[in-house]
């Protein structure tokens, strides 16, 4: 099966979920049903947050990006394309992080992601890092539409 992030925007280079970027952790969620859209996500030894277990900012990350997967799989459903020539619909504008237990560096993790609310202006997901059955960290995420503009100076 062909992930939302392979399906909807295979060119795109973000770190996250850009499976276009070669370095990146080219994260794949699916939709699950019941408007749940999950992911399996394996660590690497080069996320270590220096006592052994995932780094905060990779647990960030990948809440963000695999939130993204549950936003633009909502656009699509809904009809709001991208504006203009912009690679996304939405954009993340902000993403409060709570970090309930420590996540494990060698084990892989599950994501999962559910729209709480959407409009065209703007959406709100709630995501959580699953491992062994717990939550490990959660977040909510909110989404605002991308309007492209132009570049400064021109």
């Amino acid at each position: 099966m062909t992930s939302i992030q392979e399906r909807l925007y295979p060119a795109l280079p973000c770190f996250g979920c850009g499976h276009a970027n070669p370095k990146g952790l080219r994260l794949r969620s699916y939709p699950a049903g019941d408007g749940l859209v999950t992911a399996a996500f394996t660590p690497w030894p080069e996320h270590d947050n220096g006592l052994g277990f995932l780094n905060g900012g990779i647990i960030c990350t990948v809440l963000d990006c695999h939130s993204a997967a549950a936003v633009m799989l909502e656009a699509e459903t809904r009809g709001w394309e991208p504006l203009g020539d912009a690679a996304l619909s939405y954009v993340t504008a902000g993403l409060d992080v709570r970090y309930l237990r420590p996540s494990p560096l060698t084990d892989q993790v599950e994501l999962r992601a559910t729209v709480r609310e959407a409009s065209e202006a703007q959406m709100t997901v709630d995501v959580s890092l699953v491992w062994d059955g717990k939550t490990r960290a959660e977040a909510t995420a909110l989404w605002k539409r991308w309007r492209p503009r132009p570049a400064a100076g021109v």
